[in-house]
């Protein structure tokens, strides 16, 4: 096989590579804890902690923690939808946080804790539509909170938000707080996590 050839069929490869890929963002609560329940998910290859859902560019976290910017703590989740669904990530998302409490996780009080999905595209919504139906009806009592919004932006959050839990897995919030979160997912929906 000639180089060019070779060179060719290496670039196709990559670029089915990347077009195999999605995002979707989550907000549920603290970004700590939604990144730590997604990470180790079969087909999702990134997590990254950061800001969506409101108006400022490139807010900083003090700026969103102190609900000057309307943005969420949000998570961009890229996956690969060969192996995973958009469905199997809301019924984790679902499960990992109260989706019928306003504005708050637990003690995380405020807007930016908010449970939010952000949708691309006509499709999605309707998925994210038809699933919050079916769960609200069956196991929330109508009480889903969570706002649907059209993605826009998406802000990295700083460094030391990035890979939280696993860096600072001794931290009292780490253990009292993501660590229940995580455990309950992966007893739960086991089938869908790294063993």
């Amino acid at each position: 096989m000639s180089l060019i050839l070779s060179l060719i069929l290496s670039f196709n490869m990559s670029n089915q590579i990347i077009e195999n890929q999605k995002e979707i963002y989550l907000g549920g609560g603290c970004f700590w804890c939604v990144e730590a329940v997604f990470e180790d998910l079969i087909g999702v290859s990134n997590v990254q902690s950061g800001f969506s859902g409101g108006t400022i560019k490139n807010p900083s976290y003090a700026e969103v923690s102190r609900s000057k910017t309307n943005h969420a703590e949000v998570c961009k989740i890229v996956y690969d939808p060969n192996e995973v669904s958009l469905e199997v990530l809301l019924e984790v998302f679902f499960l990992s946080h109260d989706p019928t409490t306003l504005n708050r996780q637990g003690n995380d009080i405020g807007a930016h804790y908010r449970s939010i999905i952000l949708f691309h595209n006509l499709e999605e919504k309707k998925i994210i539509e038809k699933f919050i139906n079916k769960v609200n009806n069956e196991l929330f009592d109508n009480k889903i909170v969570t706002e649907v919004k059209e993605f826009t932006a998406f802000y990295d959050a700083e460094n030391y938000h990035q890979n939280y839990f696993k860096q600072n897995q001794d931290q009292p919030y780490c253990q009292f707080v993501i660590s229940p979160k995580v455990s309950k997912a992966r007893n739960k929906l086991s089938k869908y996590y790294i063993k």
